[in-house]
């Protein structure tokens, strides 16, 4: 969390996130025109926002785009204020706002200290998931084309569901996703959620893409992936699970 703080501490780096809470996805370039310095004066300061795990960077052909991750901020929001009961507040795992192109696409980073194959197990394990995903368990064979549902006891249908597009264990898990714990989040359709597992020393680097989303989708269909990836990190940390406002809300 030092590197979170350090970043968070210049004024010039917290108009760099601005930019992308604005319009996420940004080229260098597209940052650049919006500070009064060098190419590569916004380059190292983000730099330093990527250090801290605040910025992702993801290539798309030639271009090298940059999406706020609000991950670090949930974490830090858990650490410190939610021991206090606080309602959870959405603009703290909601950073982002929307692409200007037809669908949007919202990029999630987290670093788990554990082995990629007890990660890939906490997320297809049903009794594992449940306890930080919202008390909602993930039900499936877990081959290509099969279908999952996410399930409690304490709900009488499906809370979501979709098909399996792609399995790779434990390295990428592709899934369709839809949506069906409201009226409004019906609405929205399908969507798609990548899982993307990388081993970097004793820990891992795992990389949750929600993209295919409408532009100005309801903040219902991925508002919560803060929490979840906290939840999930705790888990395999500690072996606990979070009691904050909503993270068990179908326990």
């Amino acid at each position: 969390m030092d590197d979170v703080f350090k970043a968070l501490a210049d004024p010039t780096r917290r108009r760099l996130l601005d930019a992308l809470f604005k319009k996420d996805g940004r080229t260098l370039g597209e940052l650049e025109r919006r500070l009064p310095m060098t190419r590569f004066g916004v380059m190292k300061h983000l730099r330093v926002l990527e250090e801290a795990g605040l910025v992702v960077t993801k290539r798309r052909g030639r271009e090298k785009l940059h999406f706020l991750n609000p991950v670090p901020i949930r974490l830090v929001h858990d650490r410190w204020v939610s021991k206090f009961a606080e309602p959870w507040t959405a603009t703290l795992s909601n950073m982002k706002k929307g692409l200007e192109e037809e669908t949007m696409e919202k990029v999630f980073e987290i670093y788990i200290k554990t082995t990629p194959e007890r990660l890939w197990e906490a997320i297809v394990n049903p009794e594992m998931r449940r306890k930080y995903n919202f008390g909602v368990g993930v039900e499936s064979d877990w081959s290509p084309g099969s279908r999952y549902e996410g399930v409690t006891p304490k709900w009488p249908t499906p809370i979501f569901e979709g098909e399996i597009l792609e399995i790779d264990p434990p390295r990428r898990l592709v899934q369709s996703f839809r949506a069906l714990w409201s009226d409004d989040a019906k609405r929205e359709g399908t969507s798609r959620v990548t899982w993307e597992i990388e081993p970097i020393a004793d820990s891992c680097r795992l990389t949750v893409t929600h993209d295919q989303l409408r532009e100005d989708a309801n903040e219902e269909l991925y508002g919560g992936w803060p929490m979840v990836l906290s939840g999930l990190k705790t888990l395999l940390e500690t072996g606990e699970t979070l009691t904050t406002p909503g993270s068990l809300q179908y326990a």
